[in-house]
């Protein structure tokens, strides 16, 4: 059974740096696009950043110039580095992967982490 499992979360003030790291696991074959979403209290979950097998990212325009997404292939793990932290990034952050394994018969499913909280204080 797949699993993506984050890491990471915690409290800090505004200004200070936080990194995620989400680790897939379970008979993979392969994992096509890696990312991060985010949902605050009482706010729709929201794309903050993805990244391809290739490598080719993307970002949400409020965390651009702030956040970093990256990926490490062999490890199945995809990191989301958060840097000038602000009190509007407080949220519960979940990773989500398009993966192939042997369980889905190597079709390509979407999977999603249970969240990650992260909360920035003023």
């Amino acid at each position: 059974q797949v699993q993506l499992v984050e890491s990471g979360g915690g409290l800090v003030q505004a200004g200070g740096s936080l990194r995620l790291s989400c680790a897939a696991s379970g008979n993979i074959v392969s994992i096509n696009a890696m990312g991060w979403y985010r949902q605050a209290p009482g706010k729709q979950r929201e794309l903050v950043a993805a990244i391809t097998s290739g490598g080719s990212t993307n970002y949400a325009d409020s965390v651009k110039g702030r956040f970093t997404i990256s990926r490490d292939n062999a490890k199945n793990t995809v990191y989301l580095q958060m840097n000038s932290l602000k009190p509007e990034d407080t949220a519960i952050y979940y990773c989500n992967a398009d993966i192939k394994s042997i369980a889905s018969m190597m079709l390509l499913v979407n999977y999603w982490g249970k969240g990650a909280l992260v909360t920035v204080s003023s």
